[in-house]
């Protein structure tokens, strides 16, 4: 992506929530490595949750269950 390049409102709140799930998921166990390799491979799951309304703590206790 060009330096430039906005992203929309939308695209900015979604990986702003990913990054809260990622510290959900580092509070109940994984690495951080591991918390974001998951949110990498799952990432349509994860996007789905998102617009489903869960919260980060919601969404990161669905992915540790």
């Amino acid at each position: 992506m060009a330096k430039n390049e906005q992203l929309d409102e939308e695209t900015l709140a979604l990986i702003h929530w990913c990054i809260e799930v990622e510290k959900h998921l580092v509070a109940g166990g994984a690495t951080v490595a591991q918390a974001q390799e998951h949110i990498e491979e799952q990432v349509e799951w994860f996007t789905d949750l998102f617009y489903d309304g869960l919260t980060p703590e919601e969404a990161a206790k669905e992915a540790l269950a």
